[in-house]
């Protein structure tokens, strides 16, 4: 990722506090970014399957127990990103490698600000009154610098693959 990122010292510090209200339950917040994600865009559905079981409602995907374990990932990425801030570059292989991963199993780019808007929803219903247009802007800036990096795997693979 580019070193010249743009996000200043005030920024980094509400990620961080901002996250440390989130981080403590991060299936709860992970819940309501994907039912929330569900909301916005139902045809993201079929792409979560386990087992080949295809989940015939969101409630029944987001009750399943391969499913939290795809929530706990994302929080884990997330929280990655946050404990990076300061040097968000030494995740760019990581955070390509998950890119060409989600491009494999038929994610569309288009669909990361579909998620970028479910994030800062979890975090604005999470948060309360301290979810501030800098928080906002913080956040958006963070999620857009990390899906920046995760493109970068779709671009280093042929399409079709």
């Amino acid at each position: 990722m580019e070193s010249g990122m743009p996000l200043s010292g005030g920024q980094r510090a509400l990620i961080r506090e901002s996250w440390q209200r989130v981080s403590g339950s991060p299936v709860q917040h992970g819940l309501v970014l994907f039912s929330r994600l569900f909301d916005l865009d139902p045809d993201l559905l079929p792409l979560f399957q386990y087992n080949c079981k295809q989940f015939a409602s969101p409630q029944e995907c987001l009750s399943a127990p391969e499913f939290l374990d795809h929530i706990r990932k994302v929080m884990l990425v997330i929280d990655a990103a946050v404990s990076h801030l300061e040097n968000l570059s030494c995740l760019e292989e990581y955070l390509c490698n998950l890119g060409k991963k989600h491009q494999a199993v038929g994610v569309k780019v288009e669909s990361f600000s579909t998620v970028g808007e479910s994030l800062l929803y979890m975090l604005e219903k999470c948060l309360g009154a301290a979810f501030s247009p800098e928080v906002q802007e913080a956040w958006s800036k963070l999620y857009n610098a990390v899906v920046k990096a995760m493109q970068r795997g779709w671009e280093s693979l042929p399409e079709g693959d």
